[in-house]
């Protein structure tokens, strides 16, 4: 069973002027792709030329400040229309990104990432998944990947050859959040058109965050399809995290404030890490460095562990 526990609440100035930082530049990426305002106004979908591009992160096209696509989204759209074509744009564009940054871009860019970051705030006592449990856990990511956004829009399809974007339709609760729910308010008739679905998803919707309030980045560790693709490139991504072993002292500081509890001394550059700099920023003895280029000299082991 999951145990209890209160986080870390004493931040050295180091670790608040990092949080200061990052927590501007998740606003900000999600100011910039969730900038029409008036679309939140009037309850409409922004149908720009920019929609065509697609965006990094998990953000949903149908939010109404949306102004590019959601690459998962996206993906399934293309697979699942009549031809079922494969997105190799969205491909290559997922694979540029993750080549080069891993999964930085879900600590740092995801506006999800962002919401769930704040419901962790919220001063309560917070969930320690058991570590066989957690492991086990992390696996469904890959299969909602595989099965809802690769496999089922493709081979699940009605009569006329068409198939569910299966993810997007009855699972994401990012679409739920940002298009589902500000459309509905805003929209008459697609608040009476309102069904069994979308009940079934504000389900999931209150159950992944309320999870996050007690579990940090809940829907990043078991359930993000996207996270899922980034993590397959977080160990050659050019932006690595690196641990001197002749500076560590071993004082733990960087695994308890880890959002995806990373064995950080271990296997820092897994599958897990968002890079979001939270154990660097608290490493008293600034043992944890990131950049481009990676370090000479480091211990097999260090850089290239398993996932945690």
């Amino acid at each position: 069973m999951p145990r209890m526990h209160r986080d870390r609440v004493t931040k050295t100035p180091r670790e608040r002027r990092h949080g200061r930082i990052r927590l501007t530049v998740q606003i900000m990426a999600a100011a910039v792709m969730n900038g029409y305002a008036a679309g939140f106004l009037r309850g409409k979908i922004y149908t720009g030329k920019s929609k065509a591009v697609c965006v990094p992160v998990l953000n949903c096209y149908s939010c109404p400040g949306a102004l590019g696509s959601c690459p998962i989204g996206s993906m399934q759209a293309v697979a699942g229309g009549g031809k079922h074509k494969f997105s190799f744009y969205v491909l290559g564009t997922l694979m540029l990104f993750g080549t080069v940054l891993g999964r930085l871009l879900c600590g740092f860019l995801c506006p999800f990432g962002l919401i769930q970051d704040l419901l962790y705030r919220i001063p309560l006592p917070k969930l320690s998944m058991p570590k066989a449990a957690d492991r086990l856990l992390r696996y469904l990511k890959y299969a909602v990947l595989v099965l809802l956004v690769l496999l089922l829009p493709v081979l699940a399809v009605n009569r006329f050859g068409i198939g569910d974007p299966w993810f997007c339709k009855y699972v994401c609760p990012a679409g739920t959040l940002e298009g589902g729910i500000p459309l509905i308010l805003r929209n008459e008739q697609l608040k009476n058109l309102a069904d069994t679905l979308f009940s079934w998803k504000l389900g999931i919707l209150a159950a992944v965050m309320t999870g996050a309030v007690f579990i940090s980045r809940c829907f990043c560790r078991y359930l993000c399809p996207l996270g899922a693709f980034y993590a397959l490139f977080n160990r050659f991504a050019l932006y690595q995290m690196h641990v001197s072993e002749q500076a560590c002292i071993g004082c733990g500081k960087c695994e308890q404030v880890c959002p995806m509890a990373v064995d950080v001394t271990k296997h820092i550059n897994g599958t897990e890490c968002i890079r979001c700099g939270k154990c660097k920023a608290a490493c008293p003895t600034q043992a944890i460095t990131s950049g481009f280029l990676r370090q000479p000299n480091q211990q097999k082991g260090t850089n290239h562990g398993t996932e945690s």
